[in-house]
């Protein structure tokens, strides 16, 4: 991989050309953004790592009052070029918080899963809308990580963590990355793009498979919408 990232325009090319498809309805690249149907867009959040396929992506669900409607997270990808792993790193975002966020704003079903405050396998007391979950890894079980995630409920078990530690009302990001193999291991909550220890914590606590070969690791991301009563 070169290590140069392309200009942002040509980033947020890519990240319209994939939100179009996944919409079915045409996103465009003006005035520094990838701007979609309505009031939605996404721009490219301030660098924190310099690696040139590393993403801060900030969905905008109104362009019009950004201070409280964007929820920003981040992404890395993998490629034989700069331009391939960007690309991978798209695809990751749309298929885990990209999903969740444009269910927000269709609300049908085609894109997440939603569950209700009382929902046994949700998050109690808020709207959640699970996006997707994606794994990689090497080896023989190199997609084990993600099947145990697709197997077993989340949010139950981090609640209690997350509990009396969430800032927003409304729309509240939380991510979870975790896997590994070989020795060593992640275990990463992200609430709103910041580092939650004691939710990464809970996740590492849990029995997902840890590949005595090769490496495993899923990525998923959670919208809670509107705490009960909020």
């Amino acid at each position: 991989m070169d290590g140069v990232r392309p200009a942002d325009d040509v980033v947020l090319g890519m990240v319209a050309e994939q939100l179009s498809t996944a919409m079915g309805r045409p996103w465009e690249v003006r005035d520094g953004m990838a701007k979609g149907p309505g009031t939605v867009a996404v721009r490219l959040g301030a660098d924190h790592t310099g690696s040139a396929s590393h993403l801060d992506l900030d969905f905008v669900l109104n362009v019009d009052r950004p201070e409280d409607t964007t929820i920003s997270d981040c992404v890395a990808g993998y490629g034989a070029t700069t331009e391939e792993a960007l690309d991978r790193a798209v695809q990751v975002w749309l298929g885990t918080t990209g999903s969740a966020l444009l269910e927000l704003v269709v609300q049908d079903g085609s894109h997440a899963a939603h569950f209700a405050p009382g929902d046994p396998d949700g998050f109690p007391a808020w709207h959640a809308i699970h996006g997707g979950i994606t794994g990689w890894g090497t080896g023989d079980d190199h997609d084990a990580v993600q099947r145990w995630a697709v197997q077993h409920v989340l949010l139950p078990h981090l609640a209690p963590a997350l509990k009396g530690t969430l800032e927003r009302g409304q729309l509240v990001g939380v991510k979870a990355f975790f896997g590994g193999g070989e020795g060593g291991e992640t275990a990463e909550i992200r609430v709103d793009g910041a580092y939650h220890e004691a939710g990464s914590r809970a996740l590492a606590e849990l029995d997902w498979p840890r590949p005595a070969s090769g490496v495993s690791y899923a990525r998923t991301f959670v919208l809670l919408v509107h705490q009960e009563g909020g």
